[in-house]
């Protein structure tokens, strides 16, 4: 009562506020609906509102949509003035982040408008913000190098694959005098003094592939023969397994330039200088090549060379003959007798390259065989050329063996109906029913080819162990799709069943000769004096066979692990040395047609490896 009095005395009253929810509130007379809490709340310069209700909410830009309610402890209660009725809600003293998530879910379309954070007047102008103490930076700013800038500027050249006379651009040059220290003498002076420093980074860069692969133990290349601008290049690639990690690498060691016919025995022995230029002559486990002809010859010469050879050496251990004397003259004299000599590795062909001919050759030999699935096909065919010249659909290529798979399955994930409206309208002959249910079947059959070749044509993760595998699965998969194939098409996947079984007996008999070679047996010759025994080697197959998929359970089993890196050294494909000359086609352009080919080659090799980038990062 006397609480009463003295506040009745002093002009205030008792007042239940709505807002705060709490018994005990003085109000002044006159403003019955409004707490003097929530008065001084909304003063802008209110001391004692702010100390208050000091919290992230202060400071956003959208607080002004919501109402202070109460404050306990790190949590907040406010009041949603948006909302209808009292909607409260709860977020923390240091986030508004509740406060976001309800704009935007409940008042997602109201348009909403920031509140004046930043001391702009009513007639526009902004007031400037309390200017921060400046923090003062003592650290010098970093001086390039010369050696820095060459770096710099090689990798940009050689990554973007731009002429070299670029270092003479005036705009170049201005824009290399702005990085800090590199005034007119740090800039390179010419291109021909760029290209001597280029001609050195080659040389650091051979040293050190030659360095790599001096401490492997098995490697295998790549080798595949391309023509552009009236030029030849033979391109080789190297590959090997890091017996550390066991991760893929690879590089480019040549793409040098053949004039003349491509013969076999040219191929051979540009194939052989490579291995030997950087010591991989005993190292390389095989080498992968298309089906060409003369890279199929060339092997099987060298390997018929070897066998003669093994003859003789075995004709000659048979019984004691007396030696015979050769005039040295005479040999270094004559020639003819050396000629067409070479050596070679084992010879593995391009299984993606197999699979590509198994799709068009043998597919076109049993449509041939077909009349009224091949009428079927080049009618469908030749209305889907129609569509690639007029609308923007996606175009096979003749480089990409799975674009013409790609391209039909773009125009049959239309529906018959939409595409015969969009055929009408670029003035096309309409697709039957008949013809758009043939190049379903015929995408549904040739997908597996497509699945196949995109697993082997990798090159990080595939390894030659997953060839074998990949061809049983095609050829399961196919063999199930044939149960929901009309007649068009029931044939097609028993031909590409067929090839592929061909090619996976022959693929066996080229393994099973490896094996028999007499270096390869000597491999599984572990001595008698060893104290190793058949039951453990068995019982290390057994434990390998019960441990993890891991590839570093390996360095556990060390014969198991000695034959990974011989047999799976070697990749299924030739892919790498077509992207190292699609990446040619981009140097080699018709308008740098003076480029010489043992710049364009050391700049593509360079470019391949990446050699800048490792040395700037």
């Amino acid at each position: 009562a006397a609480l009463q009095m003295a506040v009745s005395a002093a002009g205030w009253v008792f007042y239940h506020c709505s807002d705060h929810q709490l018994p005990l509130l003085f109000a002044r007379k006159g403003v019955p609906d409004q707490c003097w809490v929530c008065k001084m709340a909304e003063q802008p310069d209110g001391s004692s509102a702010v100390a208050l209700t000091k919290t992230s909410l202060d400071a956003w830009e959208y607080g002004h949509y919501f109402a202070f309610v109460a404050r306990r402890d790190k949590n907040v209660t406010v009041r949603c003035k948006l909302c209808p009725g009292q909607k409260h809600l709860s977020t923390s003293v240091n986030s508004t982040s509740n406060l976001s998530k309800h704009l935007e879910r409940q008042h997602g379309s109201t348009k909403l408008v920031s509140k004046n954070i930043r001391g702009e007047r009513e007639d526009g102008t902004v007031t400037a913000p309390t200017p921060k103490q400046p923090r003062l930076n003592f650290q010098q700013p970093q001086v390039t190098t010369k050696a820095e800038l060459n770096r710099l500027v090689a990798s940009f050249i050689v990554e973007d694959m731009l002429p070299i006379s670029t270092v003479e651009s005036p705009s170049f040059r201005n824009i290399l005098r702005r990085i800090p220290g590199s005034g007119s003498e740090r800039l390179p002076s010419d291109s021909k003094t760029f290209a001597n420093y280029l001609d050195q980074c080659y040389e650091k860069m051979e040293t050190q592939l030659k360095q790599t692969f001096e401490r492997l133990e098995f490697v295998s290349t790549t080798a595949d023969i391309w023509t552009t601008c009236n030029k030849s290049f033979l391109g080789m690639t190297c590959h090997w397994i890091d017996p550390d990690n066991f991760q893929r690498e690879k590089a480019a060691i040549a793409c040098k330039r053949i004039k003349g016919r491509h013969t076999y025995d040219v191929v051979a022995s540009e194939i052989e200088q490579g291995h030997s230029s950087y010591g991989l002559a005993h190292k390389v486990t095989a080498t992968v090549t298309d089906n060409g002809s003369n890279f199929v010859k060339a092997f099987k010469m060298s390997e018929c060379q070897a066998t003669a050879f093994d003859g003789e050496e075995e004709e000659m251990d048979d019984g004691d003959q007396e030696p015979v004397f050769t005039d040295m003259e005479d040999v270094l004299c004559s020639g003819d007798d050396t000629e067409g000599q070479f050596s070679l590795p084992p010879h593995f062909r391009c299984a993606s390259h197999t699979l590509n001919l198994i799709s068009t050759n043998d597919v076109n030999k049993w449509f041939t065989a077909n009349s009224e699935s091949k009428a079927m096909y080049r009618s469908a065919t030749a209305k889907c050329s129609a569509l690639w010249t007029k609308a923007s659909f996606v175009v096979p290529t003749s480089t990409r063996w799975n674009s013409f798979h790609d391209a039909l399955s773009r125009i049959i994930a239309l529906p018959l109906h939409t595409l015969n409206s969009l055929c009408s309208r670029l003035e096309i002959k309409a697709f039957t029913e008949k013809e758009y249910q043939f190049l379903r079947e015929y995408c549904a059959v040739m997908k597996p080819i497509t699945v196949a070749l995109d697993i082997l044509q990798g090159e990080d993760h595939c390894y030659y162990g997953a060839l074998l595998p990949t061809l049983e699965s095609l050829m399961s998969r196919t063999v199930a799709l044939k149960p929901g194939l009309s007649r068009m098409t029931a044939g097609l996947a028993d031909a590409i069943v067929e090839a592929g079984l061909f090619y996976i007996s022959m693929h066996a008999t080229l393994n099973a000769n490896l094996v028999s070679n007499s270096s390869v047996s000597d491999f599984f010759d572990f001595g008698e004096e060893d104290d190793v025994t058949p039951y453990d080697s068995e019982t290390e197959v057994i434990d390998f066979l019960k441990s993890g998929s891991e590839m570093e359970v390996l360095n556990r089993f060390p014969t198991i692990k000695t034959l990974f890196m011989r047999y799976n050294t070697a990749i299924p494909s030739s892919a790498p040395v077509e992207r190292l000359f699609s990446r040619g086609s981009l140097v080699l352009s018709p308008r740098r047609n003076r480029l010489s080919d043992k710049r364009f080659e050391r700049v593509l090799l360079m470019r391949y490896n990446h050699f800048f980038d490792k040395c700037v990062n």
